[in-house]
């Protein structure tokens, strides 16, 4: 079967990432834990699914986006101060570390821990990969229509369709 709208994929992955003009591994998906996920219906990057539409069972790939095509430019004005108080009682986080955050209007999201002074917890809302290049090498393990429940439900019960959440 084709990658297509509406397929379960199941592929293999090897990322990259480049500092100073070298290629530097970041993570992978194996056969034992490839990476699953319902096609064409916004879970993945738009570019990473346009590279592997109309692919089949077996074939291997191997492309690069750009941070424009991944996850954006780095964005200075997504770092931002957190004053002290609102941690509390808690202890203050550690430089690297990732803050779970939610909004007024109760949107989860993540925050990395850039710095911290006297008054505040420097935090930088971008994505951990804004403003990388990447670099995709694997193998399509698998490519299934999507079940009606997954469909309903807008993501893959597994390669096989009958894992539950």
């Amino acid at each position: 079967m084709t990658i297509q709208l509406n397929s379960v994929v199941a592929l293999t992955y090897d990322l990259y990432t480049k500092e100073n003009d070298q290629e530097v591994f970041v993570e992978k998906a194996d056969e034992q834990n490839p990476l699953v996920f319902l096609f064409g219906v916004g879970m993945m990057l738009p570019k990473f699914e346009e590279n592997l539409a109309g692919l089949n069972i077996g074939d291997t790939y191997d492309f690069h986006l750009t941070a424009e095509d991944a996850y954006g430019v780095k964005d200075e004005t997504r770092i931002t101060d957190l004053p002290k108080e609102m941690f509390g009682d808690m202890e203050i986080p550690e430089i690297g570390s990732i803050l779970p955050l939610q909004d007024d209007q109760g949107h989860q999201f993540s925050a990395r821990v850039k710095e911290i002074t006297e008054s505040a917890v420097i935090v930088d809302l971008n994505h951990p990969m804004a403003g990388q290049d990447l670099h995709f090498i694997g193998k399509i393990i698998s490519v299934r229509p999507a079940t009606d429940d997954e469909l309903a439900h807008g993501h893959a019960h597994g390669a096989d369709g009958h894992e539950s959440h």
